[in-house]
């Protein structure tokens, strides 16, 4: 029988034998899987409701008001000239986003074990179609923030987009890639400790009030100054901030900031896709 030579095959698989590895040549490669894969993502979620899509809008929308009535008309937050509705709708947009690409790909290795056990593709693949997918999402709540931005303006609101909000897509990126860095982490960490799955619920609620989505950081410098620092080195609670001072101008924003919140998010992805790569070789055995 006449077989092929090993420099004739078009592709060779081998395994991972570099400390790190991100072929972005394979994964362009494989673009037509990452495309299916959004798409499975988009659909299957809400194939079988009723409502579909518009839960996108419903979750955001009822959050906000909650955060109204519970943090500015009982507990008294002062949002300044901006309505206190659209202040937490905008904190609530972006850090839906950075959740959603965290729950997302904190359970890849599990729930696509079938997959991953049957045939090869980049697994990257995999955990960068949901970060991918979840724009979608994203974009779809941040059109309706738009909506009750032009309704607040058109009511005689004093509002006006910063321009530093060139710089809003470079925010959504990194909130983006730190939720798919720390996704990548716990993922890797479920397939030997279930532990951390039962965790993540808590540790996101918990995050969120320490990530200034429903207050701005300025008034935890203000009552708890000693405590303060621990919302302020928050690169999420950051992200948050400067969203709102883009597109609502208020609160600040500082060049060494963002320097400090892309070297988290940039930290974060390696280490995180270095012990997926790691956790990828052996995963099969233990999930």
């Amino acid at each position: 029988m006449d077989f092929k030579k090993t420099d004739e095959w078009l592709f060779e698989i081998t395994p991972k034998n570099k400390f790190f590895s991100l072929n972005f040549r394979e994964i362009w490669q494989y673009r037509d899987l990452l495309m299916l894969f959004v798409k499975r993502d988009i659909i299957t979620v809400y194939k079988q409701t009723v409502l579909g899509p518009i839960w996108y809008l419903i979750q955001p929308l009822f959050t906000a008001i909650t955060f109204t009535i519970v943090f500015n008309n009982m507990a008294g937050i002062n949002t300044g000239s901006i309505p206190p509705f659209l202040f937490n709708l905008a904190g609530i947009t972006v850090w839906n986003y950075f959740t959603s690409c965290l729950n997302g790909t904190s359970d890849t290795f599990k729930s696509n074990a079938g997959i991953f056990g049957k045939v090869y593709f980049p697994r990257i693949i995999t955990p960068l179609s949901i970060v991918v997918s979840n724009l979608l999402k994203f974009g779809i709540q941040f059109f309706i923030f738009i909506l009750f931005y032009i309704f607040y303006y058109l009511k005689g609101y004093n509002l006006i987009f910063n321009i530093y909000i060139l710089f809003f897509p470079f925010l959504i990126a990194s909130m983006g890639f730190l939720g798919l860095g720390l996704g990548m982490l716990i993922s890797s960490m479920v397939t030997k400790y279930r532990d951390f799955s039962y965790l993540l619920g808590f540790g996101i609620q918990l995050l969120m009030y320490l990530s200034a989505v429903m207050y701005p950081i300025e008034l935890v410098n203000n009552k708890l100054p000693k405590f303060g620092w621990i919302i302020e080195y928050n690169p999420v609670a950051y992200i948050i901030e400067t969203s709102r001072f883009m597109l609502l101008n208020i609160g600040q924003v500082s060049i060494l900031g963002l320097l400090y919140t892309t070297a988290v998010t940039i930290t974060a992805f390696f280490i995180g896709l270095l012990i997926f790569n790691k956790t990828e070789k052996s995963f099969i055995d233990t999930v």
